[in-house]
């Protein structure tokens, strides 16, 4: 009989390693630089273009640093999630721009600069990360700087520019709204 009970209990121990080995986790992740960023033309008209044929509302670009730990802590704990990079893909174009960067990019106007100027001269992004979302029109819509707290915060930004709620209220207030005055 106890020969019953170890050959149960191994076989038990067996299908909990299986289970916790084969079983979704509770927030599935994937490379935020394949599943969120997409591959830039560095030309803002030609953005606009595969935006409006993509379907999606604006263009978001996110200035960042190499060394930028803020960053780094973006990509590891929102960007990656599965959710937040479907629905930003959804109805936004994705771009990475590097704020010490020196490669070149068009701008709405048609100018040629690096990316450092278009972040500082165009954007005044002093600290990084920052989220610019850009209408299709080439017009600023929503400046966020900073990390997000989490992956509904993040979700929650990209509602408030996908709604139109941008043009009424602030993002503190939907945030505040969203979470039923909790935040």
């Amino acid at each position: 009989m106890s020969n019953r009970i170890v050959l149960f209990a191994l076989f038990a121990v067996t299908l909990l390693a299986w289970y916790a080995l084969t079983a979704p986790s509770a927030e599935a992740t994937r490379d935020p630089m394949q599943h969120f960023f997409q591959q830039g033309f560095n030309n803002l008209p030609d953005e606009v273009a595969a935006a409006k044929s993509g379907g999606q509302q604006a263009i978001l670009i996110m200035f960042e640093a190499e060394d930028c730990p803020w960053c780094a802590k973006m990509k590891a704990t929102v960007l990656n999630q599965v959710a937040v990079q479907d629905y930003y893909r959804k109805h936004f174009r994705i771009l990475m721009m590097d704020v010490n960067g020196d490669v070149p990019m068009t701008d709405f106007s048609g100018q040629e600069m690096p990316q450092k100027d278009f972040a500082f001269q165009h954007n005044r992004v002093r600290a990084t990360p920052v989220f610019v979302f850009i209408g299709l029109d080439g017009k600023p819509m929503v400046k966020y700087t900073g990390a997000a707290r989490d992956s509904e915060e993040f979700l929650w930004l990209g509602e408030f520019v996908a709604s139109g709620a941008w043009k009424t209220t602030n993002f503190s207030a939907y945030q505040r709204e969203r979470s039923g005055g909790k935040k």
